[in-house]
């Protein structure tokens, strides 16, 4: 399979939901809140979905759960669940349906200690037929569209995306993305673009691919090497919301002052979500992100200062004036193709 580079524009079907471009924001955990989904969508993402959401945890109506659950004019609404057991997932897929999910995501991927050391996540891939039951009993209790995001295997004894995926795929799963690494890499090394192919050769529903990509050639690249229908982006989106929509063609990068602006309203978005005493801790990943791209040459001193104060003002200003100083063209590397 090869796409043309216009192909990231057009839209694809993910079972009954059409997704507008073929560039996706993966979800990850601590990042993917709501006031990031919002930027990313409105900006032009192809899809977005939650951080992952813990299924016992939703069905026992922990508030941390439903939060991440939220929505504000997202369309469509992916919501990803994490589990090990197929009652709380099966139980957690009906909640979402009926508090407006359109899609319900299944994490197989994350490499997380603490979430593998649940069983969850990638840890799901040591088991194959635990893992089935769960994607087994997923579908069965919903009726929108299941899909799954997992790796390539636990460690590289152990590739097992393709065989996993095909009994995914036959079990009703109807669109499924894989990242290019084990779980045992984490996120060292290169993602191996090549091997997601294997997963290709078995599987018609859609295959999207993940890892590493940073630019409008990364994406054509993978796409053209793994045979996959789209991309989905995650670490290369952090500082830079619109990231998804400017892979796919359908949004510019922003000079200085619109980065400065952007980042502005990230800000007060994250303070509204969580309250300013929270949002002030929530926001300074973030922060510390839009510096590493967009200001680069700022002393240890400065962005310590800006990473450390509880004066939202002060940060705002501190980061304009940082990111204008750095002119227009820092952090376009997405844009080589």
């Amino acid at each position: 399979m090869h796409l043309p580079p216009s192909a990231l524009s057009s839209s694809l079907r993910i079972g009954k939901v059409e997704i507008r471009n073929r560039v996706a924001l993966a979800p990850m955990s601590g990042v993917t809140d709501l006031p990031f989904r919002m930027l990313a969508w409105r900006f032009g993402a192809g899809f977005v979905v939650t951080e992952m959401v813990a299924s016992r945890e939703l069905v026992c109506n922990a508030a941390e759960s439903w939060a991440r659950l939220k929505n504000s004019g997202i369309d469509p609404h992916i919501v990803q669940l994490a589990g090990r057991e197929a009652q709380w997932m099966a139980e957690a897929a009906r909640i979402v349906e009926a508090n407006g999910a359109d899609i319900v995501d299944i994490n197989m991927g994350c490499p997380a200690k603490k979430v593998t050391g649940g069983y969850s996540g990638s840890a799901l891939m040591r088991d194959p037929e635990h893992a089935l039951s769960l994607i087994e009993a997923t579908v069965k209790a919903v009726d929108v569209p299941v899909t799954v995001k997992m790796r390539l295997g636990w460690d590289e004894n152990s590739i097992n995306a393709p065989l996993i995926a095909r009994r995914a795929a036959e079990a009703g799963v109807q669109a499924i993305t894989i990242h290019g690494r084990t779980r045992m890499q984490f996120y060292n090394g290169k993602a191996d673009w090549d091997a997601i192919r294997a997963v290709r050769d078995v599987v018609s529903v859609p295959l999207i691919a993940n890892g590493d990509v940073e630019t409008i050639a990364d994406a054509r690249e993978i796409l053209r090497r793994s045979g996959a229908d789209a991309v989905m982006v995650g670490r290369s989106a952090q500082g830079r919301p619109w990231h998804p929509a400017l892979l796919a063609g359908v949004a510019a990068h922003p000079d200085a002052a619109g980065v400065a602006e952007i980042f502005a309203e990230h800000y007060s978005m994250m303070l509204d979500f969580y309250g300013a005493e929270v949002g002030l801790r929530a926001a300074r990943k973030h922060v510390g992100w839009y510096l590493d791209r967009f200001a680069p040459a700022l002393s240890v001193e400065e962005k310590a200062a800006i990473l450390t104060s509880n004066d939202a003002k002060l940060v705002r200003e501190r980061v304009a004036s940082a990111i204008a100083c750095c002119g227009a063209e820092t952090g376009r590397e997405g844009m080589a193709a």
